[in-house]
């Protein structure tokens, strides 16, 4: 009953509206959300840059998008958001192969890891995944979007970011504070925020809207490989009552908002 409950009254985006000759890069685009957001925009005739860090993997999700879609301007390029260097070469790459980005959709990301390991970076994984690199990446992109004004910018968050109750500027990567996989999470869900509403006032004015937002409850794998039984729990559950891909006809729906 929960689940039946869940689907028929959980927030699904019907949006038919054409995107012919916009230009959209979605990160973390080759499983989960971002595939489906992808696959989306692809069947409304976008152009469609799959920016994801296994190339082989998005490869295929491409081909797959362009059999369902019917839609040729699928193209895969390599980014890992969690290495700042990757962000940096995958912006240069953009900036000089794109002549307009209409929509930039940060949906990357991974749950809070069991243990807290740093990059070569230094910096904490989780928030260097979730937050770190589509900072880095929005801002080196957003000279491109303000000239294609009007243009997106959509940040995928979490309700989660309401657990996290003090955040330190100071300490983001947990080098004094106690770390933990549900803090880590949290934190970087908060990050995603607090830094879309920061951006948004920002670029008032100038064509380029940033939005931020919570998915739902989504049949994803994001919690298959936690390693923590919370994490084997919460898999569980999303995939007994989580949204997930739906066909009706030959259309599918993605869980986000209105782009």
């Amino acid at each position: 009953m929960v689940r039946v409950f869940y689907r028929m009254n959980s927030a699904r985006c019907k949006s038919l509206t054409r995107l012919d000759g916009k230009t959209v890069i979605v990160t973390g685009a080759s499983a989960g959300i971002g595939k489906e957001a992808a696959r989306d925009l692809a069947r409304r005739g976008a152009r469609i840059i799959l920016a994801c860090r296994n190339l082989e993997k998005a490869q295929r999700v491409a081909e797959e998008i362009t059999t369902d879609t019917w839609n040729h301007n699928v193209v895969v390029r390599e980014l890992d958001v969690s290495d700042l260097d990757s962000v940096r070469k995958f912006a240069k790459e953009i900036l000089t192969t794109e002549e307009h980005l209409d929509i930039l959709i940060n949906n990357a990301g991974m749950a809070g890891h069991p243990k807290r390991e740093v990059t070569h970076d230094g910096l904490e994984l989780t928030m260097a995944t979730n937050h770190y690199g589509h900072f880095l990446l929005t801002n080196l992109l957003l000279k491109l979007l303000k000239k294609s004004a009007p243009s997106r910018i959509i940040v995928v968050s979490s309700v989660m970011h309401k657990f996290c109750t003090k955040l330190d500027p100071e300490d983001l990567n947990f080098e004094k504070k106690y770390y933990s996989f549900f803090s880590s999470y949290n934190q970087s869900k908060l990050c995603n925020v607090l830094f879309t509403l920061e951006l948004a006032d920002r670029l008032k004015g100038v064509g380029v809207t940033a939005n931020c937002l919570h998915p739902g409850a989504v049949a994803t794998d994001i919690s298959a490989r936690g390693g923590h039984i919370l994490y084997f729990l919460q898999n569980i559950g999303l995939k007994l009552i989580g949204k997930g891909q739906v066909t009706e006809g030959q259309r599918r729906w993605t869980p986000c908002q209105e782009l």
